[in-house]
């Protein structure tokens, strides 16, 4: 990802579904001007998911997403199936293209059905009907697809990457921007937690472990959120955090750490002053602060020897001192005085039964779309396993949840 790109967690996820050969690749390449996937006459091209980042009007920043087909078979065949299935988790608007002419919609229409269930607006994209000829009767087809597909006319759109590409591109844009209108409360991560001027001061330890030469995407993130609010930062490693609190003529409105560093930063900075954590300022935005405060404190009633899950939302390398599967393991123990057994996953990679588990910790999940990391959040809730964030489990293991809880409002966190 540049430096000027929006983050992909934080983009419009537009997936694109169908059969094999419905001309679903050939749909993503009209809607970018760009040969994203390969097209070919050959059933099953298209073998993995494709993202596809691009600016969309009037929306903004989206991802396109082109899966395998949904009628893929045999061994390797439903794997790709599977993979498909996955990508709903993160859509937030879906487009089902099936081939002008054809017959048999129970892929189809197993799809709509759970699109239905999880509210994700669709839109039922016909290709290929420059095959069909000019004499067809486009409001008849329309209307038996409707009953064919068990919806309504308006749902469904006819198309060709053919004939007049760029006008059809442009009119699937404009309805794909129709149904990403949404009522949905606008969330921040800083911005409604401070006044314009207020100085909001960030820890951010720059060790081995940290990226050269840049700071982490929600370092980032925070930082251009503050300044949307009209605020300062103020940015200081932990060790000259003490040299810049004294330099300070007023007191900060707001102190943020990275998560790791809680135990030093909560001795140095003032009980007065409101603490959070980046991980923490995650939860808020994306998850459920609630559900994940709850799930911090179901660790202290494990006896020992409980699997317990930690998830991270990207890919990374590995490195000696890896928070996931190094210090939180460590810590867990020290604090508990039990041991347990850790089991990981990273990326796209979240087990569907959770039920062998007695804990889940997930990491802020800033690179993750948002449906995701709800459903991940939900799956783990419909199967009564606790589940928390790294920050929060953090500030609770070193006794002061309560204090990093303080700055937000009282329907957003559970105190006590």
């Amino acid at each position: 990802m540049s430096l000027n790109e929006t983050p992909t967690g934080e983009r419009v996820q537009i997936g694109i579904f169908g059969k094999r050969n419905a001309g679903k690749s050939s749909i993503l390449n009209m809607l970018t001007g760009q040969t994203m996937s390969v097209v070919s006459e050959v059933k099953g091209t298209t073998t993995d998911p494709v993202k596809k980042s691009m600016e969309l009007l009037p929306i903004g920043p989206v991802t396109f997403i082109d899966t395998p087909g949904m009628d893929d078979f045999g061994e390797l065949g439903s794997k790709r199936v599977e993979q498909t299935w996955k990508v709903l988790r993160m859509v937030d608007i879906a487009l089902l293209v099936i081939e002008a002419g054809s017959f048999g919609f129970k892929a189809e229409n197993d799809l709509l059905d759970e699109l239905r269930q999880k509210n994700i607006p669709y839109i039922i994209v016909v290709n290929k009907t420059d095959l069909l000829g000019d004499d067809i009767n486009k409001e008849e087809m329309k209307a038996d697809l409707a009953e064919e597909l068990h919806d309504r006319p308006e749902h469904i759109l006819l198309t060709s990457t053919v004939t007049n590409p760029s006008v059809n591109a442009n009119f699937l844009r404009i309805e794909i921007g129709k149904l990403a209108v949404t009522d949905e409360k606008e969330r921040y991560l800083v911005r409604d937690l401070i006044r314009p001027g207020d100085n909001v001061v960030l820890v951010i330890p720059v060790d081995y472990a940290a990226p050269k030469g840049r700071i982490i995407l929600p370092q980032q993130q925070v930082i251009r959120d503050v300044l949307d609010a009209k605020g300062f930062c103020s940015v200081a490693q932990t060790r000259e955090l003490p040299q810049m609190l004294a330099n300070m003529k007023t007191p900060p409105a707001l102190v943020i750490t990275d998560s790791q560093a809680f135990a030093v930063v909560a001795d140095i900075v003032p009980k007065k002053v409101p603490l959070t954590s980046f991980s923490i300022l995650m939860s808020r935005y994306k998850g459920d602060l609630v559900l994940q405060t709850q799930g911090a404190k179901a660790l202290s009633e494990l006896k020992g020897g409980e699997r317990i899950l930690i998830s991270e939302g990207c890919t990374h390398h590995r490195q000696c001192g890896d928070i996931g599967t190094q210090k939180l393991p460590a810590l867990i123990r020290k604090k508990t005085g039990k041991d347990f057994s850790f089991e990981f996953t990273s990326g796209g990679d979240f087990p569907e039964d959770l039920s062998k588990y007695s804990l889940v910790i997930h990491c802020g999940a800033c690179t993750l779309p948002i449906r995701e990391i709800r459903y991940r959040m939900q799956l783990a809730k419909s199967q009564n396993v606790p589940i928390t964030n790294y920050g929060v489990l953090i500030a609770y293991l070193n006794g002061i949840l309560g204090r990093v809880l303080t700055p937000f409002s009282s329907d957003e966190v559970e105190r006590g």
